[in-house]
């Protein structure tokens, strides 16, 4: 599979009462010298970096201006080569998509919309600290329809507290309404520094993770019966329709990153760009010794269900690992965490929602 080229808008309407992520509101000053470090470095692009994925991510990049988003994706177009392209991918929020800002981006090769749900129950949106209303996303849905996109992604959130399973349950119907290639189900986390974590602090909410868990498995027993089968921990798609982007990060595979707080993993040197506004700077580089970027390399892989074939992990570390973690391997499987067979190894179904855990043994 070849590289990859991830691209950050840190521009939100709002910020989620869960979110930790780094975004600032759309300022024109601010969305300005955004635009002017980008367009720098798409110009510092390796000589022949030709992608094969791109993935506009946020942030919110649907909250960009027209004529904004225009210039981002023209910058990408003047200073990358993308005749490699097979898949690209721009996230959306519900409520700041409009049928100019769709036209633009399936006009300039866009061709997968990732749209943040989160949940088609508007109380829990509103727990949530989301803008947006159910009926947004259903209008979004049939906007990015209309302006030709065949690829259509669905995030939803679970685990929210006070919000029952029956609830979770209806929002899985609800998405399936609208017939996604792709859907991902991430398990609420109460992130430091968000309002959330000041509000669990207070004791005013808390996570039940027994409730949680029975969100997940209803979750993938109800995608996977609808023809949308897990290929990772949190993601499920109809079968050719998998995130070919985050499948880089999980196989260990080459992405360049631009913009605040982007990360790179590019010939063996990974580094991070400082999350801050107006400009940006190189947080960190670092080159990972060949068995501790094998040992990353073996967790990361193993969030897919198909975890790894031997000698598929061979040609991609130069390792096998049971060289690595031979006897953690043995034992994970003896304690029923890992399922292991001649030549595969994968996590099993019972260790998927706690498989921090098992990756925290391996790494």
């Amino acid at each position: 599979m070849g590289p990859g080229l991830y691209v950050h808008v840190p521009f939100c309407a709002r910020k989620c009462a869960y979110c930790a992520f780094f975004s600032r509101p759309a300022e024109p000053a601010a969305v300005q010298s955004w635009q002017a470090g980008i367009e720098r470095e798409l110009k510092a692009l390796p000589a022949g970096f030709t992608p094969e994925t791109i993935f506009i991510g946020g942030g919110t990049p649907t909250a960009l201006e027209p004529d904004d988003l225009g210039r981002l994706l023209d910058g990408i177009h003047h200073h990358t080569d993308v005749r490699n392209v097979v898949e690209w991918t721009c996230e959306a929020n519900p409520g700041t998509l409009t049928p100019e800002k769709a036209a633009r981006l399936r006009a300039a090769g866009v061709n997968r919309l990732s749209i943040g749900a989160q949940s088609f129950r508007d109380a829990t949106l509103r727990r949530l600290g989301r803008r947006h209303t159910a009926a947004d996303t259903r209008s979004s849905a049939t906007l990015a329809r209309e302006a030709g996109f065949d690829r259509l992604a669905l995030d939803l959130i679970y685990g929210v507290p006070g919000v029952p399973g029956e609830s979770f349950q209806a929002d899985l119907e609800s998405a399936l309404e609208l017939a996604p290639e792709h859907v991902s189900c991430y398990c609420l986390e109460i992130e430091e520094g968000t309002p959330l974590a000041r509000a669990a602090a207070a004791g005013e909410l808390a996570t039940d993770e027994d409730e949680q868990r029975r969100q997940y498995e209803a979750a993938r027993r109800r995608l996977t019966d609808a023809g949308l089968p897990p290929y990772e921990i949190s993601n499920f798609a109809r079968p050719g329709c998998e995130c070919r982007h985050n499948q880089l990060y999980w196989s260990g595979g080459d992405y360049i990153g631009i913009g605040p707080a982007a990360h790179s993993h590019w010939n063996g040197v990974r580094w991070g760009n400082t999350a801050e506004l107006p400009a940006w700077k190189r947080a960190f580089e670092e080159k990972l010794e060949p068995a501790a970027k094998a040992r990353e390399t073996l967790v990361m892989g193993l969030r897919r269900t198909a975890g790894w074939g031997r000698e598929e992990f061979r040609a991609a570390t130069g390792y096998d690992y049971d060289d690595l973690r031979g006897p953690d391997i043995a034992r994970l499987a003896a304690e029923g965490r890992l399922m292991v067979e001649p030549d595969r190894i994968r996590l099993a179904d019972e260790a998927l929602f706690v498989s921090d855990g098992v990756f925290a043994e391996l790494v």
